[in-house]
């Protein structure tokens, strides 16, 4: 990071309506989400919708998520909102579930990358619904971190990654999830999941059972995490199905991250569960990084549940692609 766009070091706060005020004029503000930290602008103004590109270097064709604090307010952004996708609010809002709906002709191309659908999200976070009602805008937000890198679950992630790029930090607690949402397209005949997340297609398919996923090129581009590079940290990624697969002699400079015991590891984290292993995974990617780690062995796991979601970030951070 060479340089600082703002020219000045980031606001670190817990106060809501600065934080708020200033998006209002314009701002960039990362506040806290259940999923991961997002970095937050005025979903209706273009220019700081395209600051938020700048600011993490993501390119253009990477549609944003805006998030609302009331699930009326989805009918403010798309329009042609099918039946089944009410119902999906209905079970699912507030939570980590993004919809993909027709958009309404206000909603700007720099928010959409230029698509004929927005993202909407209502989170389950107290403070991110507080923060966004105390706006009164409708926020537009990725995950709070330069393009490519390990989504951040702290502030102080957010931190590292922005300072100087960003005009506040508005603090909060790791976020109790540690992946990003689930996005399902809700703009043809059926449900279809563009990313995997903390919902899975079983809970989708219990309230909508026609629900399933897509693997249509044209179709995944409509959600931000299927097309670029993502979630990489400094160290490279292995996966290994378990840590008896680790090679000998390279326990002293990795790490390991899994489900399993039995590795040997200078840095070590044996998760009790996949959602426990998911919730700690891209902090981990991070300490890691900031102990000098060379290699992180992760354990894979069958993809059902959020281990469809946990496999797909780890596949992502594990390719050069």
């Amino acid at each position: 990071m060479s340089q600082h766009p703002i020219g000045r070091q980031t606001v670190v706060t817990d106060n809501i309506a600065f934080a708020a005020a200033e998006l209002r004029l314009g701002k960039l503000i990362a506040f806290p989400t259940e999923t991961v930290f997002g970095l937050g602008a005025d979903a209706l103004n273009p220019t700081a919708v395209q600051s938020i590109f700048s600011a993490k270097g993501r390119p253009s064709n990477n549609p944003l998520i805006v998030h609302i604090s009331s699930v009326e307010h989805i009918d403010d952004l798309a329009k042609n909102i099918p039946a089944y996708a009410r119902e999906l609010c209905a079970a699912f809002f507030p939570g980590p579930l993004t919809l993909v709906l027709p958009k309404r002709d206000h909603i700007p191309d720099a928010t959409t990358a230029g698509l004929d659908t927005v993202a909407v999200r209502m989170p389950d976070h107290e403070i991110a619904r507080s923060f966004i009602a105390e706006s009164n805008r409708f926020i537009a937000a990725p995950s709070a971190n330069r393009s490519g890198r390990p989504s951040p679950t702290t502030w102080e992630a957010v931190f590292s990654d922005l300072n100087g790029f960003i005009d506040i930090i508005l603090k909060g607690d790791q976020s109790r999830v540690g992946l990003e949402s689930t996005v399902v397209d809700c703009s043809a005949s059926h449900p279809v999941v563009l990313r995997p997340g903390s919902i899975s297609l079983e809970d989708l398919q219990l309230v909508v059972p026609s629900s399933a996923y897509s693997t249509e090129a044209a179709l995944l581009a409509r959600s931000p995490g299927t097309r670029h590079k993502h979630y990489q940290p400094e160290a490279q990624v292995r996966l290994v199905g378990h840590p008896s697969e680790i090679p000998i002699g390279e326990s002293e400079t990795a790490a390991f991250i899994g489900i399993s015991a039995g590795a040997t590891t200078e840095l070590t984290l044996v998760a009790g569960s996949v959602s426990e292993y998911a919730h700690h995974l891209f902090s981990f990617f991070r300490t890691c990084e900031n102990r000098g780690v060379k290699t992180i062995y992760c354990e894979t796991i069958p993809k059902n549940g959020i281990g469809w979601a946990l496999m797909d970030r780890l596949e992502r951070a594990a390719s050069d692609t």
